[in-house]
């Protein structure tokens, strides 16, 4: 134990807890959740701090990052994973046996607690949310009971760590189910948004309703800084760019993105064949900790004339610099996995997301903007992603439907009635 805190991605928010429990095994965090139960103390878990929600002031936080190992099941086409596996960890385990997760598109980021919070795949048309493949879960819980729970164990816990957050429990480990990918057909186009952001994204947005359920893709959209060390394309200029991941043949891939070159000059197109491993360079995120706050709105669709209005909001006038990612939903994500689970919203046609560095720039201000952007959304929004906000943790309205939020917060009446966790996403005790 120490009260030294552990160094995370998100550079943006204080962690200043009153003790530190470095876990390297289960019974570590078993025993930090018991003694903080009997002090009365919150309970904050931290793995890499990409998703950190928030400061973290006072209270045990639990660091995972030593639970770090990973156990392929080649066979059964399975992954054991440890509290504080990056995804990078899972795709090099996996890759030899021919497998891949349904990892998100950045290596670096805790595979379970991005699981926990539903997960969007690179391939998730394909494939469905991460929660959906979970097999098991170990987890301790406010009781500071370690329980394994499973479709025929503990079966309420089970449907609600899977999209629910950390609301319930500290997860110890997790057994994942792995999808064959030795290759797929991806990468990114990328366009000058300067004067055609509207065109480039009304056109996206027509392409959309023509690929197959088996590609995924998304817009992108970012005032780059004038700085030396961009490439000179990029250096201070607003680029719109679509991103695919397409498990299909090459040349099938080919044809489906045509329609994309057809928009105009490239500024850089790195369209291609690739192997699973080389999946991350599909989005490029940034490899290095940083500050930022970022938000989200669960669309049931969008038009042209709307995302033309975002990204006037949100491009080279802006107040600050702010990326704009809108991901095309559908597909696998809609169906309902063979166990349910608590991830929401699988009507949705889109998922807007929000992301300010906060260097120099304050929290204030880029509220107001994403306040106005969720105004001029607000008609056809269905609620926020748990899994992408960042730094906005004290906001937890529209994480859930209406009726999952009820079911999430009977269960943590149930088994957390102190609100030992309730730092991370908080699920108020009788829906509050």
């Amino acid at each position: 134990m120490t009260t030294t805190a552990p160094s995370g991605f998100q550079t943006g928010f204080a962690i200043r807890p009153d003790l530190v429990v470095e876990a390297a095994r289960a019974e570590d965090v078993r025993t930090a959740v018991a003694d903080a139960a009997a002090r009365g103390l919150p309970v904050h878990v931290h793995a890499t701090g990409h998703g950190q929600p928030g400061a973290i002031e006072g209270g045990v936080l639990i660091s995972t990052r030593r639970m770090d190992s990973v156990e392929i099941d080649p066979v059964r086409r399975t992954a054991r994973i440890g509290a504080g596996v990056t995804w990078g960890q899972v795709i090099e385990a996996a890759v030899p046996y021919g497998l891949a997760p349904l990892n998100g598109s950045s290596p670096s980021v805790g595979a379970v607690s991005y699981t926990l919070g539903g997960g969007l795949p690179v391939l998730a048309r394909e494939f469905g949310y991460a929660a959906d493949h979970v097999h098991a879960l170990d987890v301790v819980t406010a009781d500071g009971v370690l329980r394994r729970v499973s479709p025929a164990v503990e079966p309420d816990l089970f449907w609600a760590l899977r999209g629910g957050g950390h609301r319930l429990g500290v997860v110890t480990a997790m057994e994942i189910g792995l999808v064959g990918a030795e290759r797929l057909y991806g990468g990114s186009i990328a366009f000058h948004g300067d004067g055609t952001a509207a065109e480039v994204a009304g056109r996206y947005l027509e392409w959309t309703r023509t690929v197959p359920d088996t590609l995924t893709s998304s817009l992108a959209a970012i005032r780059y800084p004038d700085l030396p060390q961009l490439p000179e394309p990029l250096r201070g200029r607003y680029v719109i760019s679509v991103r695919v991941a397409y498990t299909g043949s090459a040349a099938e891939g080919e044809r489906l993105v045509a329609p994309l070159r057809a928009i105009g000059p490239a500024v850089a197109d790195s369209l291609r064949e690739m192997t699973y491993a080389d999946s991350h360079t599909i989005h490029s995120d940034p490899p290095f900790p940083h500050a930022y706050y970022g938000d989200s709105v669960v669309l049931d669709g969008l038009d042209g004339d709307l995302a033309a209005r975002v990204l006037e909001l949100t491009g080279p006038k802006a107040p600050m610099m702010t990326v704009v990612q809108l991901n095309h939903l559908g597909g696998a994500l809609a169906a309902r996995p063979a166990v349910d689970n608590a991830v929401p919203y699988r009507e949705a046609g889109f998922l807007l997301r929000l992301l300010s560095p906060l260097d120099g720039t304050d929290v204030a201000s880029v509220r107001a903007l994403y306040a106005e952007v969720a105004g001029l959304l607000a008609p056809g929004a269905l609620g926020r992603s748990l899994g992408f906000s960042f730094g906005g943790g004290d906001r937890t309205e529209g994480f859930h439907d209406a009726r999952t939020q009820k079911r999430l917060a009977g269960l943590v009446s149930r088994h957390d009635p102190a609100s030992l966790f309730g730092g991370s996403y908080g699920i108020s005790p009788g829906g509050r």
